[in-house]
């Protein structure tokens, strides 16, 4: 089946794009959210273009933070990797935001991994499955993390849809629409360019390999807030 993927995207004329490929474009995007947002004047047009290209980053890291639930085999190790770099990363965050009550979005993806892990215990019981999912969004948006609830119900829509039948073309499609409900609340064009990004997704892994490869893009979170600070001031 994961041969249909390849082939559906030809058809409607659409690259393929790699788990790594899909990682650059994300890290891209995220760099440029975040220089337009702390480095330039808010307004411009070029301003609101940056910000527009900004908003594919998260909506891809949820889609890889899912998919890549769904195959690492250490499930508790994944999740203590994402919470260690998360801490690291708020001092950068604290001296770009100051005390504002939020917190980086490392944790809102360390959360999501927390709720997946619980949807894989709790599955069986609906009624207790989703209160806890439904716990887990709500203290997202009490402690501040970045994109709230919706970033964890994004994982969650994502990994649920994903495990239906992620291969198959018409799986991509419904990951898309019951998610996009979600994206769209941080601008709709950004939401669309995440989209298109996530469809064309060949369910391969890519170039990036090794641990000082898988490590590296952990810590440029952290490097590059602190790289815009220095910048700043």
């Amino acid at each position: 089946m994961a041969s249909l993927q390849p082939t559906y995207n030809h058809l409607i004329l659409l690259p393929s794009l790699s788990g790594s490929a899909l990682k650059v474009i994300a890290v891209l995007s995220m760099v440029a959210d975040h220089c337009a947002y702390y480095l330039m004047e808010h307004g411009t047009l070029f301003y609101e273009v940056m910000r527009c290209f900004g908003r594919i980053a998260f909506p891809v890291f949820a889609f890889l933070i899912a998919e890549g639930f769904q195959y690492t085999r250490n499930r508790m190790k994944y999740f203590l990797q994402l919470l260690g770099f998360a801490v690291i990363s708020e001092l950068p965050w604290y001296l770009l935001n100051g005390a504002d009550g939020t917190h980086n979005v490392l944790f809102t993806l360390a959360l999501g991994v927390m709720a997946l892990a619980a949807f894989e215990a709790l599955k069986k019981d609906d009624i207790l499955c989703g209160a806890v999912i439904l716990s887990i969004a709500c203290f997202a948006t009490w402690s501040g993390v970045d994109y709230e609830w919706r970033g964890i119900l994004m994982m969650v829509v994502f990994y649920l849809f994903g495990n239906v039948n992620p291969s198959f073309p018409s799986g991509r499609k419904a990951q898309l629409f019951c998610a996009f409900p979600l994206m769209m609340h941080y601008g709709i064009i950004g939401a669309l360019l995440a989209c298109l990004v996530i469809a064309c997704y060949d369910e391969t892994r890519g170039f990036i390999h090794g641990k000082v490869a898988k490590y590296g893009f952990y810590a440029f979170y952290p490097v590059h807030l602190l790289a815009i600070f220095v910048v700043r001031y």
